[in-house]
């Protein structure tokens, strides 16, 4: 059976490749409006991060997403970045990789 290429994706904050699953994707639109991106599949420019509270807690300390994207981003987007991390990282612990 051939094994199959798992896609890897590079977390900006921490610059480490990561495998796509253990990723959560972060999209910009058209109209400049950010959001998180849970199917990876939105239209529009994507950056990727890690799925853990700590990665996501850096992230919002530096603004990374404000530079990445070159717009202005409020604080509750980035609290709601670290309630999602914390929340599929805990899904994550739960059930494991299915």
């Amino acid at each position: 059976m051939k094994t199959r290429k798992i896609p890897m994706r590079k977390d900006i904050v921490t610059n480490q490749m990561f495998p796509k699953r253990e990723l959560v994707r972060v999209v910009k639109n058209k109209e400049n409006e950010v959001s998180i991106d849970p199917t990876g599949k939105a239209a529009g420019r994507g950056a990727y991060i890690g799925l853990d509270v700590e990665i996501a807690k850096k992230a919002k300390q530096k603004r990374i997403f404000d530079r990445t994207f070159q717009v202005k981003i409020d604080n509750q987007f980035y609290d709601d970045l670290i309630a999602y991390v914390d929340h599929q990282q805990a899904r994550k612990e739960l059930f494991g990789d299915k």
